[in-house]
Order: structure tokens, then C-alpha cells, then sequence
């Protein structure tokens, strides 16, 4: 900020000068000005000056102290790009996911009843060798009021992970998201059980949600106060829908921190290649011979 410039002219010599850097900065600051009940005058930038504003001598000790309080509240904020995923929509995707979770419940409860038992996660029989009762679980649900809470979370967070990590992408991790939280509940929990729901699916969604700046974060440190407050958020959402006490706790913190370790590393890639068809269809595929491989070895068991 410049001192005030009295070679103003005759119509401007009841004015002090305060110089920006940017008409973005002048507008910044006329806006704080105008707060204080102060009234600048922009001036445009010419031959021999920058952008600056115009106010009153009597009030430009005051416009001065104004805007240094504005500066230092704001030091460290000066971040002026988009984050990734600003302009993210839901993707259409999570809709025929989550109704494939609802037609897999539909088969379980009145067509195919040995869907149940041959898919539910068994601690016992993981331990046994039964690896793909780890996957089978996420696929099942225990009722109808199950079935709809994992819907509704899923269409928005999972809809709005696969808008920015990619449909085939999002999908095949947070599936694996759901057998981490398995893993987790079954070499923690002292006691033999048995679970089943894709909830730790879904909170595998909002994990990837939560870090999913943090690529810029690493090539970038002035966006660490944007990122942090991001992974607030769905600390705060994870608190909120995933630590019911009558809900598997477990299932939904492994799924949770399992979203986190998969995020992290998948933000370090850029949009456009994560949004890759040829990728995100080869990760479909995987999915797929994933869940034939897995269910075909429940029912045969």
C-alpha cells in the first residue's frame, strides 16, 4: 500500500491513493471499505500507475487499518484456483448400482434364500480358508430398512466418488472397501460373528470423497487449509452415519480408512486420466470376474 499521492489533480485533491495489485485485489478491498462505511472510488490503472482506490483523507488512516486487518485475517488463503471435483454432478452410474443391490436382495429374500447363507460373512469360515465370504457380504442385506439406508447414502456419495474417480474405478475400490472392513471385524472382534450389508462399501465412497484433493495439496501447500477442511467434513459425515451403535462399527472404519488409503493414491493421478473409458472399463471387468468368481465359489461350497 502507498503512501497518499497529493499530486491528484484539482478535482481529486480531497483524495488519498492506496495503490493494488489487480482490479481483483482494488475490488477485494473496496468491498472491506465499503463494510467499514468508507466509500472508495476504483481508479483504473493508466501509463504511470496501477489500479488503486480513491478515498477521503480524513478517512484513509482509518481505510489503511481496514484492510490490513483484512489481510492478515485472510493471510494464508490465497488459493485462486478450482479444486477438483467443484463442479462434480451425481453419475447416473450409483443409480443402477444401488438397483443392483436392491435386485440381489429381491433374489435372496423370495427367489434364490440360499443366497443368504452362502454369501453371509462367517468369521469362522474365513479363517477356514472361505476367502470370498470377505466380498459375498456386500452384496446381501438383512432387510428391507438395511437395503434402503446403503441406497440412499450410496446414489449420493457413491454417485458423486464416481463422478470424480470414475465409474469403473470407484466402483471396483469401494467394493474392495467393503472387504477391508470385513477383514478388519474379523481379526478384531474377540468373538465369532457373522455380518452382512454394503456399508462399508458405501463408507469406502465417502473415504475417496474425503481425501480427494489431496493431490493438490502435494503440489501445492497454499491449499492445505481447503483440503483439511474437506477431509473435516467427511470426518464429521463419517461420525454422523457410521458409528452407530447398532450398525458394524468396524465394517464401515475399515471401509472408511480403506476409501482414504485409495483416495490418496488416486489423487495424485490427474481428472482426465482417471475419467479414461478404456481404464474405468478394464476396472469394470475386474469388478465383475471379481463378483463371479467370489459367488461362484459361495454357491458351490
Amino acid at each position: 500500500m502507498d503512501a497518499p499521492n497529493t499530486s491528484l489533480g484539482p478535482s481529486q485533491e480531497n483524495y488519498a491513493r492506496i495503490v493494488a495489485r489487480s482490479y481483483r485485489q482494488a475490488m477485494d478491498w473496496s468491498l472491506v471499505l465499503a463494510s467499514q462505511d468508507i466509500e472508495p472510488i476504483i481508479n483504473p490503472p493508466s501509463e504511470s500507475s496501477d489500479w488503486s482506490l480513491l478515498v477521503e483523507k480524513s478517512q484513509y488512516d482509518q481505510a489503511l487499518n481496514a484492510i490490513r486487518l483484512y489481510r492478515m485475517e485472510n493471510r494464508g488463503w490465497a488459493w485462486r484456483k478450482e479444486l477438483p471435483g467443484g463442479n462434480l454432478e451425481i453419475h447416473s452410474g450409483a443409480v443402477l448400482w444401488c438397483l443392483l443391490l436392491a435386485l440381489w436382495h429381491w433374489l435372496a429374500t423370495f427367489v434364490w434364500p440360499a443366497l443368504d447363507q452362502a454369501g453371509k460373512l462367517q468369521s469362522n469360515a474365513v479363517l477356514a480358508g472361505s476367502w470370498w465370504r470377505l466380498f459375498t457380504p456386500v452384496m446381501l442385506h438383512a432387510d428391507l430398512a438395511h437395503l434402503m439406508a446403503n441406497i440412499t447414502f450410496g446414489v449420493l456419495i457413491l454417485g458423486l466418488a464416481m463422478a470424480r474417480f470414475g465409474p469403473g474405478i470407484t466402483l471396483l475400490s469401494t467394493y474392495l472397501c467393503g472387504a477391508l472392513g470385513n477383514l478388519l471385524g474379523i481379526y478384531i472382534y474377540s468373538q465369532p460373528y457373522s455380518g452382512l450389508g454394503a456399508s462399508g462399501m458405501m463408507m469406502g465412497a465417502l473415504g475417496l470423497l474425503c481425501i480427494h484433493s489431496l493431490g493438490v495439496w502435494r503440489r501445492n501447500p497454499k491449499a492445505a487449509r481447503y483440503v483439511m477442511s474437506g477431509v473435516l467434513a467427511g470426518l464429521l459425515l463419517f461420525v454422523l452415519f457410521g458409528l452407530s451403535l447398532k450398525s458394524d462399527v468396524l465394517a464401515h472404519l475399515g471401509g472408511f480408512l480403506g476409501g482414504l488409503v485409495f483416495g490418496g493414491a488416486l489423487s495424485t493421478f490427474p481428472e482426465g486420466k482417471l475419467q479414461s473409458r478404456k481404464l474405468n472399463l478394464i476396472a469394470l471387468l475386474c469388478l465383475i470376474a471379481l463378483l463371479i468368481t467370489t459367488w461362484s465359489l459361495a454357491l458351490m461350497k
